[in-house]
């Protein structure tokens, strides 16, 4: 059996459980400031953003922006516009970054791993040859090779440019 370690994400799950008030996938897109909240793109139904507490450069989440928990609850129109703002970003995480394969799921349910069980949202994670090291086994370190508002402003030009063509 093999494990996958992501020991940093631990301020992630302690500021969880301390009873965070609100629903971020709901609050950020409200708030306007698609830059301080990391949002790439808005569509009619869903719209994509970065992981704060990334498991790799680049791991977006695709959310639609009606507050529900189960995927039965997705209209058509937001089904619809989930797969295509996951092909996109697929599409758009290749062309800046190259990676060699990509992990995209949803956990529904806290015990199924949902970090926010509330507010439905897809990851979508690239992966490299690689990029599982020792580095959290042993040194309980993630390495992140680029900051978050550096990806944000490489991926961003490329779903404007996206966009644009819609």
């Amino acid at each position: 059996m093999k494990h996958l370690w992501a020991p940093w994400r631990i301020k992630y799950i302690e500021k969880v459980k301390d009873g965070e008030e609100g629903c971020i996938f709901c609050d950020k897109p409200s708030a306007k400031d698609d830059r301080k909240n990391l949002i790439l793109y808005r569509g009619k139904t869903c719209f994509v953003l970065m992981n704060l507490y990334p498991y790799n450069n680049a791991h977006l989440m695709v959310v639609p922006y009606n507050h529900i928990s189960d995927i039965s609850q997705l209209n058509e129109k937001e089904r619809l516009e989930l797969m295509e703002l996951l092909a996109l970003c697929k599409d758009v995480i290749t062309e800046s970054m190259k990676p060699h394969g990509f992990n995209i799921g949803m956990n529904l349910g806290e015990v199924a791993g949902a970090g926010v069980k509330d507010h439905l949202h897809f990851h979508i994670v690239p992966r490299w040859s690689g990029d599982t090291n020792f580095m959290p086994v042993f040194g309980k370190t993630k390495v992140i090779s680029e900051g978050l508002e550096q990806t944000w402003e490489k991926l961003k030009k490329l779903f404007d440019r996206e966009k644009e063509k819609m």
